[in-house]
């Protein structure tokens, strides 16, 4: 096993940057756009990943066939590059389309940034996990998914340690399955983690949890919400030492500490704690810092209420999405000009994919307004209430968005 953490070379062409970039940009208008339907009285509340975006990046590019995630409702670029959503279905979502065609995960049922993946046949047989990116169904309450990481990532210990589990290869290679798990900073202050994570580090189960630390809990920093003001810092106490004997070696995690907005270091990171976990069941804890959230916690409120404005200058600033922008610049991937006219276009393809879940949501409801109105139409001449009825029959006529 390794005695040190190591680094993992994680080469990409011009065309994998360009891909994560546009990915990335798409997303980010997903939340924008999200944020205004939800404002303007379309939408149920709204929660989004921006400012996530490129750690989510990185994450994808190290998760394998036959890995788990358990996450929360801030992943939609994660999920989305896995190929499991399409934003047109996040919109369905956030619009709360009943239809399973439209929203598959949970029929419009759960709080936006649910997912989950389908494991059964038509038949009533397994699918083949080994062969699925697989999603544990979100749950909304928070730190929730640390306990269900636990099981997971003993299910590969299992898989490993227990012969008679080979007659079973639709559900793990040997354990070599990864689970992921991400939370927030301030859900960390939570038991569930707590318990979560000394209970992975015993069990020496392959897990990779990731903390995305913004530096708040809604609108409380985080001096007043966890002691040093550092859940990094916290979990320095969960590193093994590498450098003592290899039994000792192997007990406890390993510890990385990354800044949102640093695409290199993140696919570095993720792969290097991929590896390790992957191979010798090592788990790892990620420390994302520098988190930005470019519309605050969430459509409830808005962080200029409580955020300073050298706070908001520099989120600015260090906006991964931005960031990312300046690197892909600077180190020739391509022109002010390519980029400006990718974006322009990326824009208009989420905002074509908003409107196609939007008309797909409202056509039962148009059709159902539709079978209204020829009633009235029916009755009206019958009727000795025809003024009265003809006021309702053209204020139901009128509505902008029957919903």
């Amino acid at each position: 096993m390794p005695k040190q953490k190591g680094s993992v070379i994680l080469p990409l062409s011009p065309e994998e940057i360009l891909h994560d970039y546009r990915l990335a940009y798409q997303s980010r208008q997903v939340s924008l756009i999200g944020r205004r339907e939800v404002l303007s009285g379309k939408a149920k509340f709204g929660i989004f990943g921006d400012g996530k975006e490129i750690a989510q990046l990185a994450i994808a590019r190290a998760f394998r066939k036959g890995d788990w995630r358990s996450g929360y409702y801030r992943d939609q670029t994660w999920v989305n590059a896995l190929g499991v959503l399409d934003f047109q279905a996040f919109f369905a979502q956030l619009y709360a389309h009943t239809d399973l065609n439209a929203e598959p995960a949970t029929g419009g049922r759960s709080m936006v940034g649910h997912f989950v993946s389908r494991y059964i046949n038509p038949d009533g047989s397994w699918k083949s996990q080994t062969e699925m990116y697989n999603i544990a169904a979100d749950v909304s309450p928070t730190a929730a998914q640390m306990p269900r990481a636990v099981g997971l990532a003993y299910a590969s210990v299992l898989y490993r340690n227990l012969p008679e589990l080979a007659a079973f290869p639709q559900f793990s290679r040997h354990g070599d399955e990864v689970t992921w798990a991400t939370i927030g900073n301030a859900s960390t202050a939570e038991g569930l983690f707590w318990e979560a994570v000394n209970a992975i580090g015993v069990l020496k189960a392959p897990a990779v949890i990731s903390i995305f630390d913004d530096g708040y809990g809604i609108s409380v920093p985080n001096q007043f919400q966890m002691v040093k003001e550092n859940i990094g810092d916290i979990l320095r106490g969960f590193e093994r030492d590498a450098s003592q004997p290899a039994e000792k070696a192997e007990r406890g995690y390993d510890h990385y500490t990354v800044r949102a907005w640093d695409y290199p270091a993140l696919l570095e990171t993720y792969a290097t704690a991929a590896e390790i976990a992957r191979l010798y069941h090592i788990p790892a804890l990620v420390h994302v810092t520098e988190v930005t959230q470019p519309q605050g916690h969430s459509t409830s409120g808005s962080h200029e209420r409580y955020k300073s404005p050298e706070r908001l200058q520099w989120e600015a600033e260090f906006d991964g999405l931005k960031k990312m922008r300046e690197w892909v610049l600077l180190n020739g991937v391509a022109t002010e000009s390519e980029l400006t006219a990718l974006e322009t276009e990326d824009r208009e393809r989420v905002e074509s994919l908003r409107k196609a879940a939007w008309e797909a949501y409202r056509a039962p409801l148009l059709a159902e307004r539709q079978g209204v109105l020829q009633i009235f139409d029916e009755i009206i001449p019958k009727s000795k209430f025809a003024a009265e009825l003809t006021r309702i029959r053209n204020g139901i006529f009128t509505l902008p968005e029957p919903v």
